[in-house]
């Protein structure tokens, strides 16, 4: 069955906004794992914007499901995983001036840097996935870099207004799913899916896990995180 990463980086954000106290972005991550959620991920930027080093360390006190840290390679953010321990990292781009990662890892480019993060983080027993683009270099690249999972990138389809740009960009997943999966890696995907777009992506085969945060915090406004979480599970499913 696909399984459901919810990622609680926004409700860190509304702590951040007033520079407060609540929302408690622990509390969240315990409603969500009694909702369903298979994983909890959250994002510790360079900048700390949202999620705090202190918020890392008490999930992965008290999670029960795995511990997804997305994170850069710059060198105190790598070092802090190491000290955390969380049971999986998941290396993505990060540029101080965005307001959400803007596009997959290029790991052509930063084969040598991103390798040698790899395989420092396995060598802390955490497993290492790449947040990637749905291209074949970048596949290819992944897998040369000693890598066994990926998360495919679905910014293009899951923001795109064009039905006839979706449907290229559906496509596009599809394929690297597929490509992906002949070479044996494990394929996540994530990254602009919410309540009204996820339906045709879960349906790709050979996808195991899809990763998903804005969404569900804005539903969660409405209807609360305990529901928000069991619909996404049930869209998924």
């Amino acid at each position: 069955m696909l399984k459901l990463g919810v990622n609680i980086d926004h409700v860190a954000t509304l702590r951040e906004i007033r520079s407060g106290i609540e929302p408690e972005p622990v509390f969240a991550a315990l409603v969500c794992q009694a909702a369903g959620a298979d994983s909890i991920v959250v994002h510790l930027r360079e900048d700390r914007r949202h999620i705090k080093d202190r918020d890392v360390c008490m999930l992965k006190e008290v999670v029960k499901v795995k511990l997804n840290l997305e994170m850069s390679v710059a060198e105190d953010i790598v070092e802090a995983a190491c000290g955390i321990k969380p049971d999986q990292a998941t290396l993505v781009p990060e540029k101080r001036q965005e307001v959400t990662t803007e596009g997959g890892l290029d790991v052509v480019s930063g084969f040598k840097k991103i390798k040698q993060v790899r395989e420092r983080l396995e060598r802390n027993n955490i497993t290492v996935s790449l947040f990637i683009d749905p291209e074949k270099k970048q596949i290819d690249a992944a897998k040369k870099a000693g890598v066994k999972m990926i998360e495919l990138h679905t910014g293009r389809f899951a923001d795109n207004r064009s039905e006839q740009e979706q449907d290229k960009y559906f496509r596009e997943i599809e394929m690297a799913v597929q490509y992906a999966r002949e070479k044996g890696l494990h394929v996540f995907a994530g990254h602009g899916l919410n309540y009204y777009n996820v339906f045709r992506i879960a349906r790709i085969k050979g996808l195991e896990e899809l990763n998903i945060g804005y969404a569900i915090v804005c539903r969660a406004v409405l209807v609360g995180l305990e529901r928000a979480v069991k619909e996404m599970k049930t869209l998924i499913a």
